[in-house]
């Protein structure tokens, strides 16, 4: 069995959904509720370090927020994080201490642990990315099948196949993951701790933890020679 569970892709104590994801089993099983998740937190910030924008938006006060970024609620930004230029928050981000949300990135019904960047021309939707965890330039998740079918995580060495009984989910990157520039990882990707994926890939099913996903799908332990 593949290491896909939310104890082995992500170290709760970087993000505020700790308590709420720790409920859960597996990172796909805890979207539905990342909207309601963010209002229960949001009223439980303190004032002194939160400001509140209305619309169930909470923004820490030392954010820096570009005056031409949208944020859509419910949505919480975290200290020091910065929302660049022409990003387009549309709801349901729960987004961590320390993260870069790029110009024109685009982010629906995520969690994002503290650390992650994902700084240039980025689509976030349905996802969770751990800590530290970063999308370079250009690369997506992608959260809807073409045929509409429900989403089904798939490790091909394992012979695992679960039906998340979802229509949309995109990725769960665990933490320290590195994505590569223009790469598109297809609805259920799961990717462990400390693994990477060579630019312009397409990824789909299980990466396993400390891993390099490289050109052509192949897939060696970070101890191998590239």
């Amino acid at each position: 069995m593949p290491e896909i569970k939310i104890a082995d892709l992500f170290d709760l104590t970087h993000t505020k959904a700790a308590e709420y994801l720790s409920g859960y089993t597996y990172p796909w099983e805890a979207l539905p509720g990342i909207k309601n998740l963010i209002l229960e937190i949001g009223e439980t910030l303190d004032p002194s370090e939160y400001d509140y924008k209305g619309e169930g938006i909470w923004i820490s006060k030392s954010a820096k927020i570009y005056p031409n970024a949208y944020i859509g609620g419910p949505c919480i930004i975290g200290h020091n994080t910065e929302v660049r230029p022409g990003a387009f928050i549309r709801g349901s981000a729960l987004v961590g201490d320390g993260c870069v949300v790029g110009n024109s990135t685009e982010l629906k019904n995520v969690i994002l642990f503290d650390g992650v960047q994902v700084p240039h021309y980025n689509y976030v939707g349905d996802s969770i990315l751990g800590y530290k965890s970063h999308m370079g330039a250009g690369s997506i998740t992608s959260n809807v099948k073409s045929d509409k079918t429900h989403v089904h995580i798939k490790d091909a060495a394992s012979g695992t196949d679960i039906d998340t009984g979802m229509k949309k989910v995109g990725a769960a990157l665990g933490d320290f993951v590195e994505v590569g520039c223009n790469s598109v990882l297809n609805p259920g990707t799961v990717i462990g701790r400390n693994s990477a994926v060579y630019p312009i890939s397409s990824t789909r099913g299980v990466i396993p933890a400390n891993s390099i996903y490289k050109t052509g799908g192949k897939i060696i332990a970070k101890s191998q020679k590239i």
